[in-house]
């Protein structure tokens, strides 16, 4: 008997379900059957169905004789299913490489549930993704077993019929069935959701959910629409028969609604001329099956007020009333900042006029968020050895507070932002200033990066159009012109960096700035900075730094951080630093709350939390080059590296356990993972000498003195070889956790066998 039988209805979608079923039989789990349902379908779907047959003996074609819709084809499958588990795809949706094994790994762990959720991503025929807006909800039940009169506010997953796996006894001992008809996903989630006693969730993004230009079930206007009425009705029948479940009944009136109201709103679904009979039906409805003491949300309140009343005039004067509010304030969104901008770009050309300015720098790193990373080194650097420099930061207003005292700096994007930039000699930045800062004559424009590439970047972003995010790779090329030197860490940097941002500028292969505080740190330092955050005397301290997906929308953390706290052990301190490009995570909050993680998310010292740690645990951020430098143990914990290479691009692979790509031992699960520690893999000889190669091949530039070298050459007009490069990185690791170099793990499953 296989774990998961997919079963797959395709009608009309023979240009993607080629790849939906390769998607599916290329998992590197194997143990699935594929039931292959061609609805009646007046294309090569049967065709395309029955040759994956003939060469796959775990396809199962089912050919229906007239076509039904999707609800029965699915049906059809499940009558065939023989898996533990059912998946439902649609023939344009595919599975992300890994899915199924990280969805079995996780129905292991959870103990085989009733229900197990995981996440998605909305593709689009255009290429462009947009992640979903469930990954926090899905992530917040870590790995929980619980029901929704326990836990209200998974009524609120988006209710599709593909992006959950049911365990096959409980759906058919239930007699679950999909309905006739549109919408009949939302009817069969609530449903099941309703009646499962054990409900597991995962934050794996194993669906890439297909929005196709033309040919959705949803995607044209007409009677059609109208259906969804019946099948909410059949949804608070079902409720009418559980008296159990009153106490969601709000909620779910409530989604209901939502849903009415949404397809009202779109022209693709309900046509102009349909609007009043469909508001009529929904309005009914509302009346109809309103729970007693149901209060509307307070987004969108007046929607419902409407519906209440029955008034379509009234929900239509509305309705226009809101638009023209927001096309008025559009229209002050696009008229005001032109004006704006227009008065500054002259005062910025005014200013241009003036002569330059040889003892001014301006300074900025990461869109203005203060005085970090490469140009905050060399700022220091520079008020040390070129004190004649005056070092102005460009800051966003609302870092104005976390700057260091004694720092001078103006705000991005205003006046006197545009007046300094205008007449500085020195432009430093590890990102970009605005496309409209200009190259003046005379000027020096220093481009210092922020990382070591293993992500695609630049130029090479052209084919990965998500990761992208609307990238103008004309505007990029004229930033890069402006550049008149640029930095660099190692060899790989200097290859890709003069490939991915071509321009006439010159390459320093001096080593980045930030990283020379590895090598001048003292223990006191690293003492100090340990105390500062709250590491107890004597623990180990594991940094779990993971960085952005392109495809995922806010921070999710990859692991059970409040599970793998409890298995390391009251000896062991976990820092999570979530990358900046996340606001503020309360889940960080409340396990910080709890004693069990130190959230280090906003330290303003990327620098000092490697100081601080005996070894670091990341996926594919640009720290493990830096922390490499300190030779101490990188754990690289990769869950969804084939869905991260194939929507962003690597370099390199960073998971083939080859010298100089794969830094330290290699982890693709949490029990994997956990197995790493416990066995004392983290820091064996095979991953020092794994360490060793990455070090000799990514840390061949840094010695400490890169921030100098800078200044001597940029500021100072010096020979850039007055300091010779050490023919090697430093190989003593730095303390950490006491006097001497950190001498392995202490209790919990950190505890080497």
């Amino acid at each position: 008997m296989p774990r998961f039988t997919i079963v797959i209805a395709a009608y009309r979608v023979q240009g993607y379900l080629s790849a939906c079923l390769d998607s599916v039989l290329t998992q590197s789990c194997q143990d699935v059957e594929v039931v292959a349902v061609d609805d009646c379908s007046p294309d090569h779907c049967g065709a395309i169905i029955d040759a994956y047959a003939a060469r796959d003996s775990r396809v199962v074609p089912v050919h229906q004789r007239v076509n039904s819709g999707p609800g029965r084809a699915r049906n059809a499958g499940v009558e065939r299913a023989r898996g533990d588990y059912l998946l439902f795809l649609d023939g344009d949706d595919t599975l992300a490489p890994g899915t199924l094994q990280g969805l079995a790994d996780r129905l292991a762990l959870t103990h085989d549930p009733d229900i197990l959720y995981f996440n998605h991503v909305r593709t689009y025929w255009s290429e462009r993704q947009a992640p979903s807006l469930f990954g926090e909800l899905l992530a917040s039940a870590g790995t929980d077993v619980f029901s929704v009169v326990e836990r209200p506010e998974f009524l609120r997953l988006f209710a599709m019929s593909s992006n959950r796996v049911y365990h096959r006894d409980f759906y058919t001992r239930h007699g679950f069935a999909f309905s006739e008809g549109i919408y009949e996903d939302a009817l069969l989630s609530y449903k099941t959701m309703l009646t499962a006693r054990r409900i597991a969730c995962v934050d794996l993004v194993g669906l890439e959910y297909r929005q196709r230009r033309v040919g959705a079930s949803t995607g044209s206007p007409g009677e059609k629409h109208f259906v969804i009425f019946q099948q909410y009705a059949r949804l608070f029948d079902f409720l009418d028969d559980h008296p159990e479940l009153d106490p969601l009944r709000p909620l779910l009136f409530e989604r209901a609604v939502s849903h009415f109201l949404f397809c009202l709103d779109r022209t693709s679904r309900v046509a102009a001329a349909d609007r009043p009979r469909f508001f009529g039906r929904a309005a009914a409805w509302y009346r109809g099956r309103l729970p007693a003491g149901f209060t509307p949300p307070v987004e969108g309140r007046w929607r419902f007020e409407a519906l209440a009343s029955g008034s379509f005039l009234r929900y239509r004067e509305r309705e226009l009333g809101v638009r023209a509010a927001a096309g008025a304030r559009k229209l002050r969104r696009t008229v005001r900042p032109p004006l704006a901008a227009r008065a500054k770009r002259g005062l910025y050309r005014l200013h241009r006029q003036r002569p330059v300015d040889p003892h001014l720098a301006v300074y900025s790193a990461y869109w203005g968020r203060g005085v970090l990373c490469n140009p905050g080194a060399i700022y220091h650097k520079a008020r040390e050895l070129a004190p004649e420099i005056h070092g102005v930061w460009a800051v966003k207003q609302s870092e104005i507070e976390s700057l260091p005292e004694g720092v001078d700096y103006v705000v991005t994007g205003t006046r006197d932002f545009y007046r300094t930039v205008a007449r500085a000699k020195y432009l430093i930045n590890n990102v970009n200033f605005p496309n409209e800062v200009v190259k003046r004559p005379g000027t020096v424009h220093l481009q210092t990066f922020h990382g070591t590439p293993l992500k695609c970047m630049g130029l090479d972003q052209q084919r990965y159009p998500a990761a992208a995010g609307g990238m103008s790779f004309g505007n990029l090329l004229k930033r890069i012109d402006r550049w008149d030197v640029a930095l660099s860490s190692n060899p790989h940097s200097s290859q890709i960096w003069e490939r991915v941002y071509p321009a006439a500028y010159r390459l320093l292969e001096y080593g980045y700035p930030r990283n020379d505080v590895f090598f001048t740190a003292s223990e006191e330092d690293i003492r100090r900075i340990r105390g500062e955050l709250g590491i107890p005397a004597g623990n180990t301290a594991l940094l779990y730094a993971p960085t952005l997906r392109d495809y995922q929308k806010g921070f999710t953390p990859r692991l059970d951080l409040e599970r793998l706290s409890r298995e390391l052990g009251p000896q062991t301190t976990l820092l999570v630093r979530a990358h900046y490009s996340y606001r503020p995570q309360h889940q960080l909050s409340r396990l910080q709350e709890a004693g069990l993680v130190i959230d280090v998310s906003h330290h303003p010292s990327a620098e000092q939390l490697c100081l601080a740690a005996d070894a670091l645990i990341t996926d594919y951020s640009s720290m493990m080059f830096d922390y490499a430098l300190l030779d101490r143990p990188i754990v690289i914990y990769a869950d969804d590296w084939d869905i991260y290479r194939s929507s962003r691009g690597v370099y390199f692979d960073l998971l083939s356990g080859s010298p100089g790509e794969t830094p330290g031992a290699v982890a693709r699960t949490e029990r994997e993972l956990a197995e790493v520690f416990r066995e004392g893999r983290w820091c064996d000889a095979d991953a020092s000498a794994l360490r060793s190669a990455f070090r000799a091949r990514f840390c061949r530039f840094d010695d400490g003195h890169a921030a100098e070298r800078v200044v001597r050459a940029l500021m100072l007009g010096q020979d850039d070889t007055a300091l010779p490069l050490a023919p090697a990185p430093r190989t003593r690791p730095l303390p950490a956790g006491g006097d001497s170099a950190p001498a392995g793990p202490r209790g919990g499953v950190l505890t080497a066998e």
